[in-house]
């Protein structure tokens, strides 16, 4: 990893949870030591992508973040799209959904909307990095990436989040080869225990993944009635949201987006 992109990485670190983070937090989270990561967040707050708080003491993401994604969503309005999406997905299933979106060799969970229909459901965080193994979202996004992407993520350490984590990867190979012939990726307890989970990949203007479309329910509200009308409702807001940013599905994948949506 050069230079720029290790610094680049500690922005990484920041989320809803953890907006603020101090030197030493920073150091123990990327595995650098301290002196190193305080002359990387010098450049930082230099550039404007970090700040520091006004009593000194820890970090923040800075103004030029902002100013990025602002451009971002005015020339591609991804956000705003599948946030209309979502509130449609969660509508009809009654559970909450969620998008992901592929930044480098990261999946960042972009946007949720919840259903009002039940008081227990699954909660999400805007921002959350999503391991590619033990969700949905990340199996979607492997059965469609290219072969040296699925490579060089089976080729890191992988973590058992919870008990029913898969972490060999032959076993995972096995799995994203099976959602290639079904569309659809599926995770029980995978990621969150007592959480099962559907998603659909979201394709680009190239047929490639650019992040994915998913249901979150407990695992006991997923029965085989409402994983059916799930994978519709999905596969159908998939499918409108690859069109709507101007996507293409692969033509492996278009036997599996519904006629009508």
């Amino acid at each position: 990893m050069g230079t720029v992109s290790k610094a680049l990485s500690l922005l990484g670190y920041f989320s809803q949870t953890r907006p603020e983070i101090g030197l030493s937090d920073l150091a123990r989270l990327s595995g650098m030591n301290k002196a190193t990561v305080y002359r990387m967040m010098s450049e930082l707050v230099e550039q404007g992508f970090a700040e520091q708080t006004f009593q000194g003491k820890s970090y923040r993401l800075g103004p030029e973040v902002l100013r990025l994604a602002a451009l971002r969503e005015a020339a591609v309005p991804l956000l705003s799209v599948a946030r209309e999406m979502l509130a449609r997905l969660s509508e009809a299933t009654g559970e909450t959904a969620h998008m992901s979106i592929l930044q480098g060799a990261r999946l960042n969970a972009l946007a949720h909307h919840y259903s009002a229909r039940h008081g227990t459901r699954v909660t999400m965080e805007d921002a959350e990095v999503l391991s590619f193994h033990g969700t949905a979202s990340g199996l979607a996004v492997l059965a469609f990436s290219d072969a040296a992407f699925v490579d060089g993520v089976l080729a890191l350490p992988l973590v058992a989040h919870t008990a029913q984590t898969e972490t060999r990867p032959e076993a995972i190979r096995a799995r994203i080869a099976e959602v290639r012939r079904s569309g659809l990726a599926e995770s029980v307890g995978g990621f969150e225990a007592d959480v099962h989970s559907l998603a659909a990949p979201v394709f680009d203007a190239q047929g490639r993944p650019l992040g994915a479309l998913a249901v979150a329910a407990p695992v006991g509200r997923m029965t085989p009635d409402q994983w059916a009308c799930a994978a519709h409702d999905l596969r159908a807001c998939a499918a409108d949201l690859t069109r709507r940013v101007g996507g293409f599905a692969p033509a492996r994948f278009t036997a599996h987006i519904p006629e009508e949506v």
